[in-house]
């Protein structure tokens, strides 16, 4: 049998990762990549940068956005913030992306 190269050039060339990515994080809740990655890249801008040097977002599903803080204070004050962070952030990624905030105490 002679080599041939993968995909068969006479058939449909792959598909990117991103598409069955989507699909896996679509059937999980989860929105697509290119958002989740607009996501961790906004949130220094929509959070300033005294509290994106402390407290991460970690996931993002079903409208829930998860975020890592170091502690009591610093949930309660995101909490605090929830309404308008959520809005700043319907701003840069599009209205339903985040519907609500909730933070998990994980001390460095």
């Amino acid at each position: 049998m002679a080599w041939r190269p993968l995909p068969d050039p006479d058939g449909e060339p792959p598909a990117p990762i991103s598409e069955s990515l989507d699909r896996v994080l679509r059937a999980l809740g989860s929105p697509p990549m290119a958002t989740r990655d607009e996501l961790f890249d906004v949130w220094p801008e929509v959070v300033g940068p005294a509290i994106a040097g402390t407290c991460r977002p970690v996931s993002l599903t079903g409208g829930t956005l998860t975020v890592v803080v170091p502690d009591g204070g610093w949930a309660s004050q995101l909490r605090w913030m929830g309404p308008e962070l959520v809005t700043k952030l319907a701003v840069r990624l599009g209205p339903g992306v985040v519907e609500r905030i909730e933070t998990r105490v994980r001390p460095d």
